[in-house]
């Protein structure tokens, strides 16, 4: 089946009885209970399918999982309460067995370089930074490091890099090193990072999958080797997405495609006129052919698909300058999200890189001047008149 067939159908119409629903119900129960002691047992112990509590599994949550194990070709998934969740839960999976020692991309989402700084290192986990983009330094620094883990974005945020996860997968598995992808900005529509190597792909499916700035949610998918230690860490830590949001989940994926379709689209529009504005000095787009990246990028999508997401610089701004720009925006959204259905501009210094020094964001090439944008599934026209009128 094609991904647009497979977010439709994928994980739905699931029933013990003789009805149907055509839609996964919202099961709200924390426990369950059988016809006998001895077959909940079974089920307790995994001989047997079933649910026990909600904290080991969930009607709703699974039929979530087995639908993100269809769209990323996985094996195995864990639906969480948020992407953050979902990442601390695939990088301690990953590290299970293995050196604690992690190699992760130098330009990422702030958030994300926090929980290897703030929670993993002082833990002791070492960390090391490494230019995925560039195999061969990272090749260095795997060989120096020995790490057990690689983390990386399939499309790095903010700036919007994009490393040959097939090539890194590679010096992952030599090293004898899980590699984890953080696949939000690409989802899998552009790229399915298990099929390309990789051990896990992670989500926020706050972000395009659920797609309209109603749920909070993140999801692990891994491959049948380390099933049961990701399995085993969501039933001992907790990380669970409850139904309600697995429901809105499952519903936004169902048009997921298109709407991406539709934004890729509209970002190939709006990085192309941003490209020549005065007001704008530098513009970051996966779609631009002068990105340093651009052979891992026509390697690794579809034709014609970049992802929705433009990064830009104002000339000689810094955050007075950007505020006033924000502040003179009317349609488009000025909040702290991406992948919604509505165009969306965020400040990175402000926001997603906030608790990152200045220097360290100078080191990521995290500038005053930099802000982010969401292209939403809007009339390309009417962003391209907001974000003119806001330059002005």
């Amino acid at each position: 089946m094609k991904i647009h067939t497979k977010a439709v159908h994928a994980g739905e119409r699931k029933s013990p009885g003789s009805h149907v629903p055509v839609t996964t119900p919202i099961h709200t129960a924390t426990s369950y209970f059988y016809a006998s002691m001895e077959q909940l047992d079974r089920v307790f112990g995994g001989q047997e399918q079933g649910y026990c509590y909600a904290r080991y599994d969930n009607p709703s949550t699974a039929a979530l999982e087995e639908l993100m194990c269809a769209l990323e070709g996985g094996d195995a998934a864990l639906a969480c309460a948020s992407g953050m969740a979902a990442l601390h839960t695939a990088i301690l999976s990953a590290l299970t067995d293995r050196r604690r020692s992690i190699v992760a991309a130098n330009a990422m989402y702030g958030a994300t370089v926090s929980l290897l700084m703030n929670v993993f290192e002082p833990s002791g986990t070492a960390v090391h930074f490494a230019d995925i983009c560039d195999l061969h330094a990272l090749r260095a620094v795997v060989a120096e490091a020995k790490p057990g883990c690689i983390v990386m974005e399939t499309i790095s945020n903010p700036l919007l890099r994009v490393g040959e996860i097939d090539q890194i997968a590679a010096i992952a598995n030599q090293a004898g090193a899980a590699l984890v992808v953080d696949n939000t900005f690409a989802t899998p529509l552009l790229a399915r990072p298990l099929e390309l190597g990789a051990h896990f792909s992670v989500h926020s499916v706050t972000k395009y999958l659920a797609g309209h700035g109603d749920v909070l949610g993140g999801v692990v998918v891994t491959t049948r080797p380390h099933a049961d230690s990701l399995r085993a860490l969501g039933r001992t830590i907790g990380p669970v997405l409850g139904p309600f949001e697995s429901y809105l989940t499952m519903r936004g994926i169902k048009t997921f495609p298109l709407r991406m379709e539709r934004q890729c689209a509209n970002a190939c529009r709006v990085a192309a006129w941003l490209a020549t504005h005065p007001r704008v000095q530098r513009v970051y787009f996966t779609g631009d052919p002068q990105h340093p990246d651009h052979a891992a990028i026509r390697r690794l999508f579809p034709p014609g698909l970049f992802g929705a997401m433009v990064s830009f610089e104002i000339r000689d701004a810094g955050r007075p300058e950007v505020f006033r720009l924000m502040d003179a925006l009317q349609m488009i959204v000025r909040a702290t999200s991406l992948g919604d259905v509505h165009s969306m501009m965020l400040y990175p210094v402000m926001s997603s890189h906030r608790e990152l020094s200045p220097k360290h964001r100078e080191r990521m090439g995290i500038r005053d001047s930099l802000v982010r944008l969401s292209v939403g599934i809007e009339a390309p026209e009417d962003i391209i008149a907001d974000l003119e009128q806001a330059l002005a």
